[in-house]
């Protein structure tokens, strides 16, 4: 099984080929090509390449599959014998890319 473990938006993700991955939203429409480049490490079986910090010459392509949302976080903000209650929720936005190929150099 080939797979890399890549960085985006300060986040490591592995990228496995063939498999999807949900990264921070970013401006791209569903079936655009992306090409990642911070690749920090790749293994194909047996064989390892660790960078330092980054894999030399590596990269993973991906496809924007769709724009998705995260599940949603209830905030709810209390201060007794002070009748404060606050109730707030977030749901996070996220590009889910398709990995097509992970590509070493």
């Amino acid at each position: 099984m080939k797979y890399a473990i890549i960085e985006d938006g300060s986040k490591q993700y592995r990228a496995i080929e063939g498999g999807t991955l949900d990264v921070d939203h970013f401006p791209a429409e569903p079936g655009e090509k992306v090409d990642l480049d911070k690749v920090l490490l790749v293994a194909d079986g047996d064989k390892v390449l660790i960078g330092m910090p980054l894999v030399p010459g590596a990269k993973v392509q991906a496809t924007v599959v769709d724009q998705v949302k995260g599940p949603k976080l209830v905030i709810f903000k209390y201060k007794p014998k002070k009748r404060i209650r606050v109730k707030t929720g977030h749901r996070q936005h996220y590009t889910r890319l398709l990995v097509d190929a992970i590509l070493v150099e």
